[in-house]
């Protein structure tokens, strides 16, 4: 009863759940009503940061 390879399953869901996270990403640093953005105030956007101008934030 049920599936019995399921490590073959575990790859379409590792990539299926990798797409959801970076769409999500992309629309809080491209949202619709304006261009690309950097919302220093939302936590995620800021500790992805790498670079700001000229200056590198983490290392």
């Amino acid at each position: 009863v049920g599936e019995t390879n399921l490590p073959a399953l575990v790859a379409a869901d590792a990539s299926a759940l990798y797409a959801r996270n970076v769409l999500d990403f992309l629309k809080l640093v491209l949202p619709k009503d304006k261009g690309f953005t950097v919302d220093m105030e939302d936590d995620i956007v800021a500790a992805c940061l790498m670079t700001q101008g000229g200056d590198v934030k983490r290392k």
